[in-house]
């Protein structure tokens, strides 16, 4: 059961959320059937994503990250909502796999470093908040970073990792660490979280030895009193439906409903996030449009 976490120095001068999204990630591999490379970069944006998403606080609010690379996995996309549920896709689910040296999957190879990260923040309004920033790694923790720096002005700590088996490339663990300074931050709060994030083990590391989430945020900031602002669970929740489907389709005209109809007489729709497949027979279409009627 995945969980996430949020927290805050009695100071009120940092606040740490923290995501282990193990399941989730798991998840995403088993839908979309993703390389070693695919699964780390789909799910490092999925552990930033409900990271991110959980920052919204309006129950209807969603959250979508998008990173736009000139390597061969080509777009990735994370969409969550306002409680860290996540749903998320690659464009090249089969992107080949390169390594570091040190063995670790090199996934700004598979991104690129050249594209954008977008951000956008939808509230149920009719102007959605929508930010863009290069990216400067690839690795998508920093680009994240960067996003907090250049766009918000908040600055920010992510740490994202996702651990998968050599052999059988099954996703082991998943998570995310993100940390940020308020406006209540002295020198003195600086420099010790500082010195803390220096000494931090990798997070795949902390998870493997068995630490819970709270034990990483309360890691990362040590000498400082922490209090939970809020612990829920979270889960890849996709929410597609045949009804949803029908209800678009509802808003298309005649002529190109029927035209959805291919040479066997039936219209397919597959949903990127969950690779549903719904089919719609030439009775089902006829009767969509005798009820616009």
């Amino acid at each position: 059961m995945d969980k996430i976490i949020r927290c805050i120095t009695s100071d009120g001068a940092i606040m740490a959320s923290a995501v282990d999204a193990s399941d989730i990630v798991f998840t995403a591999q088993r839908l979309h059937k993703t390389t070693p490379v695919a699964t780390a970069a789909l799910g490092r944006l999925l552990c930033a994503g409900s990271m991110m998403g959980m920052s919204l606080k309006q129950n209807n609010a969603k959250l979508t990250l998008q990173v736009n690379g000139d390597g061969p996995i080509g777009s990735v996309v994370v969409v969550s909502d306002s409680h860290g549920n996540v749903k998320g896709y690659v464009t090249n689910p089969d992107c080949p796999t390169e390594y570091y040296n040190n063995g670790k999957i090199n996934v700004a190879a598979g991104v690129g470093k050249y594209g954008t990260l977008g951000v956008i923040r939808d509230y149920g309004s009719r102007d959605p908040y929508v930010g863009r920033v290069p990216l400067v790694s690839g690795e998508i923790a920093e680009d994240i970073t960067s996003y907090y720096a250049t766009s918000e002005q908040i600055p920010t700590v992510c740490a994202l990792g996702v651990l998968v088996d050599k052999e059988d490339e099954r996703v082991l663990l998943a998570g995310g660490l993100l940390i940020q300074l308020l406006p209540g931050a002295d020198d003195s709060t600086i420099d010790k979280l500082e010195k803390n994030i220096s000494e931090l083990e990798p997070l795949t590391t902390m998870f493997a030895k068995g630490m819970s989430i709270l034990d990483i945020c309360k890691t990362a900031l040590k000498g400082f009193d922490v209090e939970v602002l809020d612990e829920e669970e979270v889960n890849y929740v996709c929410g597609c439906s045949r009804k949803k489907i029908e209800s678009y389709f509802t808003g298309l005209p005649e002529d190109e409903l029927r035209e959805c109809l291919t040479d066997n007489g039936t219209a397919e729709v597959n949903c990127q996030f969950c690779n549903k497949n719904y089919i719609f027979t030439e009775a089902d279409i006829e009767k969509i449009i005798k009820n616009k009627k």
